[in-house]
């Protein structure tokens, strides 16, 4: 092979290119002390210049991962508070300041002063806007479950947020639907819906309309803004055509061409076009959480003293109805004889006058709850006499989460001050798993019926839409007293019953027994499905009237029991009575 010079002189300088870098190298790997390594970035390792690494700010990742370790922090009954029970009254600001709250205690005051920035009368121990808030989720569940907690619903949601409507237009069934001239007129079917008219709601409007639309026909109603969502036979070709598509001044396929209603082509279209951002403005106002009222309030309510003096005896009994996974509805009944009670007589009328005082309080006496009342009984002078026998109830449900506490009452007679009773016991609130199959209290009552739709979760003794007054006994072990010429009424919810994912209704068996203690005999059952009670709930109410004049004077007790086929979970409850 010949090379000419200038070959040659490039492979010299090529092989000198390629040698050059091997000492320095090998300076570097020998420790060689004349050749000082410098960092990539060019700044020598003890340079004053490096940055501290504890100053350095976190990477996205690792920020990231910071706050996911914040959130679950957040657990148990304070995450189920947030997530459940005010989901749709607390503010963003709330929300955020709740999360980035470290520790339970702080978590306890916000939910104290989240109640307080509430209430409508801070100088009263009773918290009315909490009460009714927790009357509003109790009656949800009980009446717009389908396949979920009647809270999550969008019925469960605009009636927590807002109360009861004014009127309801329901169609339960669908079918034949005559529409009004500003939905297009003409004859259609419908899927099952209802329309809920409030005559003023604050922040929202006047004479607002919310339309529920049943699309699955499965008890599931979901709020709309297109009121044509309701039409069954929308895209069914030739059927159910408006007005103007009836006598061919549109076609049906009009309605499918944008907007955010479809109602088609109308003597009033122009006019929907126009309100259908209204109806979106409307939407956003009724699923924003409701303004704050009450700002200028004490950091806490005052505590009340437990009074003591001359011994007033009267009867207490507890009982638990499941609201959400955390927070329990406690109803307190107070039983008094009218025999204890000082009447005075004055213009032909006897009046006995008590004073009551209730305290709850955790384990470390601080105060949760409070109410005080004054009950009042009344009879014609001449009737005093006979009533004295008779016995007189005072009830009050307060909200509690689960746990353990202590329940105080103190009760006084007014026309003799130093007649006084106590009572204090704990309180053991339970916790109501959502996967678990579980119930509220089994209560025996005097006499068990619906009230009318203006007293739903008011009043003494109502629980939802039913008044149900428990009979009270001097403790819980001691079985209430029926004559044979009464009725046995019986009260008591199940929760957390399974749910077909196909059918989207429930699937169990409910029996209820009526044994003999002595014998231990079964003399009297019945069976009954699930579906009787509400096919579309995983909640249902077992209320029963039974005639017991064919008993025997005896003991008894009376079980119902509940078999969920769909979760494979069993469960029963108890209560003992006597017959004379």
């Amino acid at each position: 092979m010949i090379f000419n010079g200038r070959s040659v002189l490039f492979v010299a300088l090529g092989c000198g290119l390629a040698i050059l870098p091997a000492p320095r190298s090998h300076a570097q790997q020998t420790g060689d002390p004349a050749v000082k390594t410098r960092p990539a970035g060019g700044q020598d390792s003890d340079s004053p210049d490096e940055p501290d690494p504890l100053k350095r700010k976190r990477s996205d990742a690792a920020e990231f991962k910071a706050q996911k370790e914040l959130r679950q922090e957040l657990h148990g009954a304070f995450k189920t508070w947030l997530d459940q029970d005010v989901a749709y009254i607390i503010t963003d600001e709330e929300r955020k300041a709740f999360k980035n709250l470290g520790n339970d205690e702080e978590r306890e005051a916000f939910i104290e002063q989240f109640w307080l920035r509430r209430n409508p009368n801070p100088d009263s121990p009773d918290n009315e806007f909490r009460e009714e808030h927790y009357r509003r989720i109790q009656y949800a569940n009980d009446h717009y479950a389908a396949g979920k907690p009647g809270w999550k619903t969008d019925r469960g949601h605009i009636y927590i947020s807002f109360g009861p409507p004014d009127s309801v237009e329901s169609h339960p069934s669908g079918g034949s639907y005559n529409r009004p001239i500003d939905e297009g007129g003409g004859e259609t079917s419908t899927f099952p819906f209802e329309i809920w008219h409030y005559r003023y709601l604050e922040g929202v409007g006047d004479n607002i309309d919310i339309e529920f639309v049943d699309t699955c026909q499965c008890g599931d109603y979901h709020f709309t803004i297109d009121r044509g969502e309701k039409d069954a036979l929308a895209k069914v070709p030739g059927a159910g055509l408006t007005q103007w598509e009836s006598i061919g001044m549109a076609k049906k396929a009009d309605r499918f061409k944008g907007g955010f209603e479809t109602l088609g082509t109308g003597p009033l279209e122009s006019s929907n076009q126009a309100k259908q951002f209204d109806r979106i403005e409307m939407a956003a106002k009724l699923f924003a959480p409701p303004p704050i009222k009450f700002h200028d309030l004490e950091s806490a309510i005052s505590e009340h003293k437990i009074l003591g003096g001359q011994i007033f005896p009267f009867d207490v009994r507890t009982d638990f109805v499941k609201v959400t996974s955390s927070t329990v509805l406690v109803p307190i009944t107070l039983q008094i004889k009218n025999r204890d009670v000082t009447f005075v007589t004055k213009d032909g009328v006897a009046r006995g006058v008590v004073n009551i005082l209730g305290k709850v309080t955790t384990l470390t006496h601080k105060t949760v709850q409070t109410f005080e009342d004054t009950v009042s009984v009344e009879q014609p002078a001449e009737l005093l006499q006979g009533s004295l026998e008779r016995k007189s109830i005072y009830w009050k449900a307060v909200p509690l989460l689960p746990g353990l506490y202590r329940l105080d009452i103190a009760i006084k007679d007014v026309n003799n001050p130093d007649h006084i009773g106590l009572y204090g016991r704990s309180l053991d609130v339970p916790t109501y798993h959502d996967e678990k199959l579980s119930t509220s209290s089994l209560i025996l009552s005097d006499q068990i019926y619906a009230v009318s739709s203006h007293d739903i979760g008011q009043g003494n003794c109502v629980i939802g839409n039913t008044h149900v007054c428990p009979r009270v006994t001097p403790n819980p072990a001691t079985p209430v007293n029926y004559k044979r010429n009464q009725e046995l009424n019986f009260w008591m919810q199940v929760y957390n019953l399974g749910i077909n994912d196909q059918t989207k209704a429930n699937e169990a068996k409910v029996t209820y027994q009526i044994i003999d203690t002595a014998t231990n005999n079964v003399v009297l059952e019945k069976q009954q499905d699930s579906k009787d009670f509400g096919e579309h709930s995983d909640q249902l109410t077992v209320e029963k009237t039974l005639p017991i004049a064919g008993l025997q004077p005896g003991k008894y007790k009376v079980t119902i029991k509940v078999n969920d086929e769909i979760s494979k979970q069993e469960i029963a409850q108890s209560a003992p009575f006597v017959v004379e």
